[in-house]
């Protein structure tokens, strides 16, 4: 299509939609004398009703009729606001033929003020702290403004606090304005009744008979003759629906079956096949192309316990695992497992081979804290720049974990750390002595305009009795990569020997601040700064720095990362690009 062709294309748009575009509205509404919130409210009850006009044309009889309600109309708007004695006149005007238009001029009047404000708690609640706050704490008080919606949000508080205190029933038997125009004035009174106050009885699991009830108990939030409370309900519910193992989770109080307050639970559960297998394909710019085949058995002899099994294969790392899961009856992360793992990894830095077998035990302290004991026997080869070698280890640790996110998948405000610490000893049976200190902290800090700030740190220290090259690589400390420092190579920062090869270090010190912006739904954009590096000792260490943006997509398995980052600060610097998936830590 030719310049001249979309020019007369566009004028002939142009002059098409040109008479509706022109052509002014049959009948205006003109409003004057109130403002704000008061407008809206006039505004939406002189709202023009359908068919008063029709085809461009006014009905004049309806006209006439919807001028009289005028002033009715906008009183009774401006009365949830507290003016009850509201002056309204109306002017019909008729600026051209068959276009109308109406004056309206309001004068709102001195408001309504409270007089009195009489607020009561009766019933088995009437003694609760938590609602006597609330109460003594009502948005209205002597000498405000009437304000209706005020009043509503306050009894919608006062009334929800009771339901969390498990006062199911409560009701208002007496809520009234009492409004003397004469005066100006209003009295409110407010009665609460709290009724009894419920407590969960028994859970009774149906639609999963192949699970044991103690099994499937772990996965309340509460207990028999705890307070009733929807939200802990609501916390079974997806913890229910977040174990993998059912389809379908329904939990509904019996509130017929209540026997006083005790009040039991339906939980109707649809599982999920026990047996899965899932292939999966995926690529991140630190591991190259990779694929794996999982194999899961979510409900082993029938009592909840699980196997598994993953072959995993990429360019740098492949490897074969297995392992066992025996949940404890305490919660829904307290286990104890069993795992071995035969993997090969080569990478630019170092090349391995591993077979490890690892016994945990893990116990909830919080409900956002998990302590948990390990025992690690290994053997690897290894080859890190010159060096060629092999050790045995047996290493026990422990691990510290807090996380206090609001969404686990895309997190919008929180923080999280873990805390570790490793070590064995020649008496152990391991080939050297060593113990390792590990933190690391994440925060996700909202801002204004759809802005997070989101901060991360790690660290590492090695105390070894042996030199470095005791050490296997699987247990040194490198940076550089997605999840480290972005700029540089995966694992392409640390120590290196005399040919100029990275070898690794005994400490580990890696930070990064990033700015993200949310655009659409799912979509953002983020500025980021990193830096860190592996080092042996503080008198050479150097940071090592990168700096970029990066685009952000949002899927329910994790954010998708592509990111572009600069060098800082380094003899030829050079862009790099990032690909990651998932929130980590």
């Amino acid at each position: 299509m030719d310049f001249r062709t979309a020019f007369l294309l566009l004028f002939g748009l142009v002059f098409l939609f040109l008479p509706h575009i022109a052509t002014a509205d049959p009948l205006e509404i003109e409003i004057s004398g109130v403002e704000d919130e008061l407008r809206e409210n006039v505004q939406a009850a002189l709202a023009i009703p359908p068919g008063l006009v029709k085809d461009g044309v006014v009905n004049l009889p309806w006209l006439e009729l919807y001028r009289e309600e005028i002033p009715q109309n906008v009183r009774e708007a401006l009365e949830p606001f507290g003016y009850y004695d509201a002056k309204v006149d109306s002017v019909l005007q008729k600026p051209a033929e068959n276009e109308y238009r109406i004056l309206v001029q309001v004068t709102p009047g001195a408001p309504v003020t409270i007089k009195e404000v009489t607020i009561r708690l009766r019933g088995p609640g009437a003694d609760e702290g938590a609602l006597k706050r609330i109460a003594n704490a009502f948005r209205l008080r002597k000498g405000d403004r009437l304000d209706h919606s005020s009043y509503e949000r306050g009894k919608g508080r006062l009334q929800a606090r009771a339901r969390e205190l498990g006062y199911l029933d409560a009701s208002f038997p007496v809520h009234e304005i009492l409004v003397s125009r004469a005066e100006a004035s209003a009295r409110i009174t407010l009665e609460l009744d709290t009724g009894v106050q419920y407590r969960f009885g028994e859970t009774l699991f149906t639609g999963a008979p192949h699970y044991p009830q103690r099994f499937l108990q772990r996965y309340l939030d509460y207990k028999s003759g705890e307070i009733f409370s929807e939200k802990k309900l609501g916390q079974t519910q997806i913890n229910l629906a977040s174990s993998d193992r059912f389809k379908g989770v329904l939990l509904t109080p019996e509130r017929e079956e209540a026997q006083g307050s005790i009040m039991p639970v339906l939980a109707q559960l649809t599982p999920l096949p026990r047996r899965r297998l899932r292939p999966g394909i995926g690529y991140g710019t630190d591991t190259g192309a990779r694929g794996t085949v999982r194999y899961k058995d979510v409900n082993l002899f029938h009592l909840g316990h699980e196997m598994n099994a993953e072959i995993k294969i990429s360019q740098r790392l492949q490897g074969i695992a297995a392992g066992y899961l025996a949940p404890s009856y305490r919660d829904i992360k307290s286990s104890l497992g069993l795992q071995i793992n035969f993997q090969r990894e080569d990478t630019d830095t170092y090349t391995n081979r591993l077979i490890s077998l690892e016994g945990t035990w893990n116990r909830t302290l919080e409900r956002e804290q998990l302590l948990t004991l390990y025992l690690k026997p290994q053997w690897e080869d290894y080859t890190v720049g010159a060096q060629k070698s092999s050790s045995i280890l047996v290493l026990p640790g422990i691990r510290f974990t807090h996380r206090h996110f609001d969404d686990p998948i895309r997190p919008r405000k929180g923080y999280g750390y873990i805390l570790e610490a490793r070590g064995t000893h020649q008496y152990l049976g391991s080939d050297t002595g060593l113990l390792q200190l590990i933190a690391e902290g994440r925060a996700v800090i909202p801002l204004p305009w759809r802005f997070s700030l989101i901060s991360r740190v790690t660290g590492g220290i090695t105390f070894q009795n042996d030199p470095l090259e005791d050490l296997p690589a699987s247990l040194r400390f490198y940076a550089g990569g997605d999840r480290s420092v972005r700029g540089y190579a995966y694992q392409s920062l640390g120590p290196r020997d005399a040919t100029g090869k990275v070898i690794g270090g005994k400490n580990l010190l890696t930070t990064s601040v990033e700015l993200e912006r949310k655009l659409l739904r799912n979509w953002a954009l983020a500025a980021f700064f990193d830096a860190g590096n592996a080092f042996d000792a503080t008198n050479n260490l150097r940071l090592y720095k990168g700096a970029g943006l990066g685009i952000r997509y949002f899927t329910p398995i994790g954010a998708l990362k592509l990111d572009l980052a600069r060098q800082i600060a380094v003899d030829n610097p050079s862009f790099r690009v990032h690909f990651s998936v998932g929130f980590e830590l």
